[in-house]
This record gives structure tokens, C-alpha cells and sequence, in this order.
């Protein structure tokens, strides 16, 4: 098959969920023989190449603003692909699926993958959250295939478009585990020394909360925030601002490789206290390096983990911190994360990912 995939920022890239998933997917129908191309949203200082694992790389002009970032990027991208020749147009997050119905009024088949109800998050202004509801409005309607990332999205789309989706959720590998080496150098931090927050900063992260939580903690461990802002500069230099009055935190912009590894490797405890997720991949790879982990009770995080690990009510920064006091009593027990590790690594796959959507594609 000819399959485009429109509406990632970047490939290769780690700046967010959409970006791992589309290059793991991406990757893996093209090991299997078929011709994939993915539209990169062009940016000054990223040089992407034009094939990478075997995939197609189509870079397309945009604007560095939120509110049309993707408006433009996904139109152009549309406007490409018409004239590509593709049997399947996949357009991944709400924004870009807009623009879904122009290849639906061409006759080519398409495909949505909704990676959460982007129009929630607060970082939106109106015209932004207009957009994406149009967007998830258009994927409903139109698309040949909607899929999910979890049970509470397939029902809301459900009660609210009477829209039937198919639940096909991310995957991970398998890590490899690393000793401190990077991290000690740079950072100081040791083995089981510290809390880590691994995510873009933006406001649904909870960020702020676990700060504030935190601050309130007699405790030697350190807790490190790794990730970059997304069109959210402000909420960014008020996190900074904060991390500042504590000198137990450390912020390291944005990581990946060797430093990535080594964050995962020696965590004694992650982190996400968020309020809003599609099915978030750095739970899924801290599970797989057998991170213990504190969670949001929202079900998008509270399904991944199980009884592998603990949670807390979502926003209630006393519960936050209580559960945080608690952990931080104990001694590591290697055995909690090493249920967590078989867990993902025996449920999540993008392997079979990759082969469920395949199946959709010639769905008829």
C-alpha cells in the first residue's frame, strides 16, 4: 500500500507523543513492504532527511504560531497528498483531521488517530479550541477509520457522535538500561536519587502541582523535570521560576539517547501528576524500564499502570503530596517495578500496532 501520514510536528522526534508514535508506526508498515511518507512540519534548525527507517520524509512550510501552526501545516500537507497517489491518508491528533474531508470528497480512503481531546487543554485560545473541536467533529463524520489510544475516548466518541472507533493503543520497546554515567557527570544524580518528571511542560501535565507538593517534602532525593514547553513560553518561565526557590530540583530542557536512558534507568520514582492524556508514552517506557510509578488517577493513566504501581486523585495536590511522603518512606522495591516492566512490555506493542492498523486499512 501507499499510506501518507499528516499531522506530527516532526520525524525523527521526541517532542511529543504523536511524534514517537507516527515514526514507530510509520517505521514498521515500511519494514513490511509498504511506501510510507510522512509530512514533517518544516522548522528553521531542524534538518530532517528525506528518508528515514525506511520512510519518506515530505517537509512542509508552516508558521511558529499555535493558531495556525497546524491550520497551515495540515492544509499544504492535504494539498501534497491529493496528488501522491496514496491508497490510505492518516491523519493523527484533532487538528490536522480538518482538513480529512478533502481527501474523503477525492475518494481516497482515510484514517484518524484522535491522541486525546486536544481541544481540553488550556494552553488553546478560542479560534485554536474552535479549530480542533471542528477537527474532531470532521474525523467523526468523515473518516473511514477513527482509532483511539483508550477506552474513555472510544466511549466519548461514542455518547457524543453515536461513532464507532477501534481501540488500538502505543506500544514500547524493549530499553536498555543504563548505569549513571551522563547524568551523574552533568547533573550529579545517582542511582535511585531522585524523582523524575518526564513530559512537555504544559499546564495538563500538572507540573505545578507536583511542585508545590514537593516543596512541602523533607527529603535528600532530588526531583528532576525533564521536557520542553509547546507553544507555552509563559507557563514555562513560571515552572522555572519556581523550580529556582528549590534547590533540589533540577530542570534539563529537553533530553534523548544515552541521558534519556540513564534518567529512565535510575528513576526512584516517576512522576505524572496530569490531568489530561491520549495514552502517554513516557509512562509506557518508565513501566518498561521498571520504574515505580505515582500517577493521576485519570483512567488513561490509572488502566496503563493497574496494580502495578500507585495513584493519587487527579488535581488534589494534599493527596499528591501524601502519597509522595509515603513513597518516599519506603525502601526501592525492585519487585513493584519489575511488575510493571513484564506488564508493558507484555501488553503494549507496536508491532501489533502496526499490524491492527494495517488490518483498518483495507477494512472495508
Amino acid at each position: 500500500m501507499k499510506i501518507a501520514m499528516i499531522g506530527h510536528k516532526r520525524v525523527p522526534s521526541r517532542e511529543g507523543g504523536v511524534e514517537i508514535h507516527v515514526e514507530e508506526i510509520a517505521s514498521r508498515l515500511a519494514a513490511l513492504g509498504h511506501e510510507v511518507t510522512v509530512y514533517n512540519r518544516r522548522k528553521k534548525g531542524f534538518s530532517a532527511p528525506k528518508s528515514y527507517r525506511g520512510v519518506r520524509i515530505v517537509n512542509v512550510p508552516t508558521v511558529d504560531r499555535k493558531s495556525l501552526d497546524a491550520v497551515l501545516y495540515s492544509f499544504f500537507a492535504t494539498l501534497h497528498a491529493l496528488f501522491g497517489g496514496y491508497d490510505v491518508i492518516h491523519y493523527h491528533a484533532e487538528g490536522p483531521c480538518a482538513m480529512l474531508v478533502l481527501p474523503h470528497l477525492f475518494g481516497i480512503r482515510t484514517a484518524a488517530t484522535i491522541h486525546g481531546l486536544d481541544w481540553q487543554r488550556s494552553k488553546w485560545g478560542g479560534f485554536a479550541t474552535k479549530f480542533l473541536l471542528h477537527g474532531e467533529k470532521t474525523a467523526a463524520k468523515y473518516a473511514d477509520e477513527v482509532i483511539v489510544l483508550s477506552e474513555n475516548v472510544r466511549r466519548y466518541f461514542e455518547d457524543t457522535y453515536g461513532r464507532r472507533t477501534v481501540f488500538i493503543p502505543n506500544g514500547v520497546n524493549r530499553p536498555q538500561i543504563r548505569e549513571p554515567g551522563v547524568i551523574q557527570e552533568k547533573y550529579g544524580l545517582c542511582k535511585n536519587g531522585y524523582l523524575l518528571f518526564l513530559a512537555r511542560i504544559v499546564p495538563e501535565k500538572g507540573l505545578y502541582d507536583l511542585l508545590e507538593a514537593f516543596s512541602d517534602i523533607r527529603t535528600d532525593r532530588r526531583l528532576v523535570i525533564a521536557g520542553a514547553g509547546s507553544h507555552t513560553d509563559g507557563y514555562v518561565q513560571k515552572i522555572r521560576a519556581m523550580a529556582e526557590r528549590d534547590g533540589r530540583v533540577i530542570m534539563t530542557g529537553f533530553v534523548q539517547g544515552r541521558e534519556l536512558e540513564e534518567l529512565y534507568s535510575n528513576a526512584y520514582l516517576y512522576v505524572l501528576p496530569s490531568s489530561i492524556e491520549g495514552m502517554p508514552i513516557s509512562l509506557l517506557e518508565a513501566m518498561s524500564y521498571g520504574c515505580r510509578c505515582l500517577v493521576s488517577d485519570i483512567p488513561e493513566n490509572s488502566t496503563v499502570v493497574g496494580d502495578c504501581g500507585y495513584t493519587f486523585k487527579t488535581g488534589d495536590r494534599a493527596d499528591l503530596r501524601k502519597k509522595l511522603e509515603a513513597i518516599l518512606r519506603e525502601e526501592p522495591d525492585a519487585r513493584l517495578g519489575a511488575r510493571a516492566q513484564k506488564r508493558v512490555l507484555e501488553t503494549y506493542s507496536w508491532d501489533r500496532a502496526a499490524d491492527a492498523l494495517l488490518a483498518r486499512y483495507s477494512h472495508s
